[in-house]
């Protein structure tokens, strides 16, 4: 084979050789910044691309993802002197990647140091406390002063975030001897709370239960006394019923006199030790005496008959008398017993 033809092939080769490592393939959010004779050319996406040989270069190769980086953690001082160590997380991400290769010459250490001093400054304005409760503002005010002061490096901080607050041993006991104080004071309110709201559902129980008390007494009552009016009502129209009755029976005075003398039984046998006695038996009862001490007893004189003259009371007028003798006396007395007799005796 002629040497010329070995020649051709051997350049065709490295030729071919020298085109396949030009050609480059950039990957999915990453960026490749160009340089031609060490000058800024442009900037590669994602995509295939071919280099000039022995003038293009490939600057720097930049991702477009957001990234994160945790900072070491770093010495702060509060405002009442409490020396203490805050841990720092940075998100950021890279929007030009121009500015990010020519703009500092090592941005991570740029902001590891701008987020030390930022921070720094910023904790020696607050207090220990303040600077507890307070990360939502402290990491707002990081993250504003650090996208823009890294504007000019083609980097948007997105978040900050304070991962550790390392206070000294001894502020720790105290925060914990604290904690624990304060927790024991809400267990207190929260038990004595506890026992008021019991007492007063307790009382309150017993206040209804008395209302409901109360409340049956009154509704017992006030159907007893319906039930007792009721009661006198029936018993009141059963006694006018039987009095309308009665009149309407028109009863005679032996009638009268007979219920009388029933009524009368019936009191008799109770325990009284009083009675009152009705005028029609009362006279009854002294004219049967009279004429018993007239004719049982013999209480008359055997004087004869025409010598001795008795005195007769008037039954229509008692305050006149007229002399009778013996005789008649007895058998007015006699007449009289039977007609009062006939008069009190019931009719059959």
């Amino acid at each position: 084979m002629p040497g010329g033809v070995i020649a051709l092939i051997i350049i065709g080769v490295i030729v071919l050789l020298v085109i396949v490592t030009n050609i480059n393939v950039v990957p999915q959010s990453n960026a490749y910044v160009i340089e031609r004779f060490g000058t800024f050319f442009k900037i590669w996406g994602n995509g295939i691309h071919v280099k000039v040989p022995f003038m293009d270069r490939i600057a720097r190769k930049v991702s477009l993802k957001e990234q994160v980086v945790d900072f070491e953690p770093q010495s702060v001082i509060t405002r009442d002197n409490v020396s203490m160590k805050i841990d720092t997380v940075v998100y950021y991400q890279i929007t030009d990647p121009r500015l990010y290769t020519y703009g500092v010459e090592n941005p991570i250490m740029a902001i590891e140091t701008l987020c030390a001093t930022t921070l720094r400054n910023i904790i020696g304005e607050l207090e220990l406390d303040n600077t507890l409760t307070s990360r939502d503002n402290i990491n707002s005010r990081i993250r504003e002063i650090l996208d823009e002061a890294t504007d000019p490096w083609g980097i948007k901080v997105k978040r900050v975030e304070l991962k550790n607050i390392l206070p000294p041993r001894e502020i720790q006991a105290a925060m914990e001897k604290q904690m624990k104080a304060e927790r024991e004071r809400r267990a207190r309110i929260l038990d004595a709370e506890g026992e008021k709201t019991s007492q007063i559902l307790v009382a309150e129980g017993h206040k209804e239960a008395a209302i409901l008390r109360a409340d049956a007494i009154r509704e017992t009552k006030i159907r007893e006394a319906q039930g007792e009016a009721e009661a006198i009502l029936a018993v009141q129209k059963a006694y006018a019923d039987s009095l309308r009755m009665l009149n309407e029976a028109a009863p005679t005075d032996r009638v009268i006199a007979l219920k009388s003398l029933e009524t009368f039984t019936k009191v008799a046998d109770g325990r009284a030790t009083k009675i009152i006695i009705p005028s029609e038996i009362q006279s009854m009862a002294s004219l049967a005496t009279s004429l018993k001490e007239l004719v049982v007893e013999g209480d008359i004189d055997k004087t004869p008959v025409a010598a001795k003259t008795v005195e007769i009371p008037n039954m229509q007028s008692p305050a006149a008398s007229q002399p009778v003798s013996a005789a008649d006396a007895q058998a007015a007395l006699r007449e009289r017993a039977r007609q009062a007799l006939q008069q009190n005796a019931p009719r059959v």
